[in-house]
């Protein structure tokens, strides 16, 4: 037979295509389904049999962790996992962490900052100071004395 040459490059575009889902060499049987690993729970569920092994205890009522970073962010666990073993000094933490920086958390997180946060505070203060006012004051337009007049224009 003659076959034209888009047919043969379109067959052999179609064998190469098809040639990496063979599991062995020519010859051998296409794999028939694609095969899926399976998730972390075997991590988890070894994880926590070592964490139980250590004597490690749940604390409830942790509303938040908050860990602060060298560079002024803060590693924020809202509503947190918080085991504990007071005895051997060990502390775990589980739950989704968020990098937030300081002044995202300032006013409730003013009690929780330690001595080596107070230049990163000064800093956000200064930043606060050196920031130009806008003119005009606080946006408020002037009315005048009668608010009848002003509301009807």
């Amino acid at each position: 037979m003659n076959q034209s040459e888009e047919v043969m490059a379109a067959r052999a575009k179609l064998a190469q295509k098809f040639d990496a889902v063979r599991t062995g060499g020519k010859g051998t049987t296409r794999r028939r389904k694609m095969v899926k690993h399976q998730a972390n729970s075997a991590d988890e569920k070894q994880l926590q049999a070592h964490l139980k092994r250590l004597g490690l205890n749940n604390i409830p009522g942790i509303e938040e962790v908050n860990m602060f970073t060298e560079d002024g962010g803060v590693l924020h666990f809202n509503t947190p996992k918080f085991q504990a073993a007071v005895g051997a000094n060990t502390y775990v933490i589980s739950g989704q962490p968020e990098n937030k920086r300081l002044e995202e958390l300032l006013p409730g997180i003013i009690n929780q900052l330690g001595a080596d946060n107070l230049m990163n505070l000064r800093r956000i203060a200064e930043g606060f100071k050196a920031a130009p006012e806008a003119p005009g004051g606080d946006d408020i337009p002037d009315i005048g004395e009668n608010f009848e007049e002003v509301s009807k224009q």
